[in-house]
């Protein structure tokens, strides 16, 4: 085993040891790492992995056969390529979008409405109340499977409050569309109060991979 794959072994052992069931997916979040890295997680048992740039999760996808989610914002000029390779997007927050990506998947595709706790739209997401409309026509439309929802918490806020409140809007929501049963919430530094709220996606990078690689 090579000193990289090693160190990667160690860390996602490490993270592993805090994930407390199987029904919880930890997604290893490979942006600007190698192919490489994503080659040997994958060989270590990965079987999913987050891109927040479709042009990196096309390429790496084309390389490493897994299931492969898009966490990042959505852009109209990538939503062909965008389906041409992610079988779950983590960040639905538009209609338009939604339309747009049933018509260019050629199969099903795994969504997550974006939810947004302060509502800033550089950050993206949408209220509690936008998260209904958006939900119907996501599951009125083919080709797309209503998962559940995501949420980054704002900068700031403090965690244990943050997700309680992503876990009751997650609640009210499902009461609504039963389908909705997953939460895709918590990174590498905020993962472990996620899933003890609900979590049952995490999105983790750099507690696996290491310090990020600066473009």
């Amino acid at each position: 085993m090579s000193d990289r794959k090693a160190e990667l072994a160690a860390n996602l052992a490490k993270v592993r040891s805090k994930i407390p069931s199987d029904a919880v997916t930890l997604i290893v979040v490979t942006k600007t790492y190698p192919v490489s890295d994503v080659r040997a997680l994958h060989e270590l048992g990965v079987h999913d992995f987050g891109e927040n740039r479709s042009d990196e999760g096309v390429a790496k996808a084309q390389e490493v056969s897994a299931t492969w989610h898009y966490q990042g914002e959505i852009q109209s000029r990538k939503i062909r390529e965008l389906t041409s390779w992610a079988k779950v997007i983590h960040s639905l927050d538009d209609l338009s979008h939604a339309t747009k990506i049933s018509n260019a998947a050629a199969s099903e595709i795994g969504i997550f409405l974006q939810l947004s706790l302060d509502e800033d739209p550089t950050r993206g997401g949408v209220s509690e109340a936008a998260l209904y409309p958006l939900a119907e026509l996501v599951v009125g439309l083919p080709n797309l499977a209503l998962k559940g929802l995501m949420c980054v918490p704002p900068i700031g806020l403090d965690p244990e409050s943050a997700f309680a409140k992503i876990a009751a809007v997650q609640q009210r929501f499902q009461g609504t569309f039963s389908e909705a049963t997953s939460l895709s919430a918590g990174m590498s530094g905020d993962f472990e109060i996620a899933i003890a709220h609900g979590a049952t996606h995490i999105r983790v990078g750099s507690s696996i991979l290491g310090s990020r690689v600066a473009r």
